[in-house]
């Protein structure tokens, strides 16, 4: 069941990957120290108190901030999966599936929608999640990993899966796939929980779907001997 994850983890000296896996983590800690200064300072004006007590006030609302920001790893990393995820495929196509089509899926406007969605009930769910680990702890946590697996594993399952065909295709696809999708999702969040290990996230969540879609359906590839 893991298969398609190791074959994506032996590929990471690919150069493609280790460009992708550079900018990722340029964008990545943009976004993050973005938002820890922002919330620092929205803290520090709100409270509006001089000297220490403001300083304090403003590192635990970046602290807070941080926290925050690492809970809601998913939606940001389906995000970075997006921008990257036609050239990490490509690669994978190329080392592993030379002999397919140059890849004619569904419109740009139609991945970008499915995008969207799912990353606005990811960060519903997610929001949920977080509440039931404050109220329920313990539950809450395995919860969220749950939620963060089968959003991983459908975001860039479906992601994949549009650059060669529609989304009804893509989604019949998925549903005959459900099981391989999610364990390669839940294996994916548990690395995201990670510092380090959750910005490979989003390249090796891409290789490991490209994988999966081949490896199923009425076309299933074999492995070329000696990769």
């Amino acid at each position: 069941m893991l298969f398609p994850l190791s074959r994506a983890i032996a590929q990471l000296q690919d150069p493609v990957f280790l460009g992708v896996v550079w900018r990722s983590l340029a964008l990545s800690a943009a976004v993050f120290v973005g938002l820890l200064a922002g919330s620092v300072w929205a803290v520090e004006q709100v409270v509006a108190r001089p000297g220490w007590l403001g300083w304090l006030a403003g590192l635990a609302g970046g602290v807070g901030a941080a926290l925050l920001a690492l809970w809601l790893f998913v939606p940001v990393a389906l995000v970075i999966a997006t921008l990257y995820m036609d050239r990490v495929a490509a690669a994978v196509d190329c080392r592993f599936y030379p002999d397919l089509p140059l890849p004619l899926g569904a419109p740009l406007a139609v991945q970008a929608w499915d995008g969207l969605t799912l990353g606005a009930q990811v960060l519903a769910l997610q929001l949920v999640a977080l509440l039931l680990a404050i109220l329920l702890p313990g539950v809450g946590i395995v919860l969220g990993w749950i939620v963060a697996g089968w959003a991983i594993g459908r975001g860039l399952f479906m992601g994949v899966a549009m650059r060669r065909m529609g989304r009804p295709e893509a989604l019949q696809r998925y549903a005959a796939q459900r099981l391989p999708v999610l364990i390669q999702g839940v294996a994916l969040a548990l690395a995201g929980s990670v510092p380090g290990l959750n910005l490979l996230v989003p390249v090796v969540g891409t290789a490991a779907m490209v994988h999966v879609l081949n490896r199923a359906g009425p076309r299933r590839l074999a492995f070329r001997p000696g990769l």
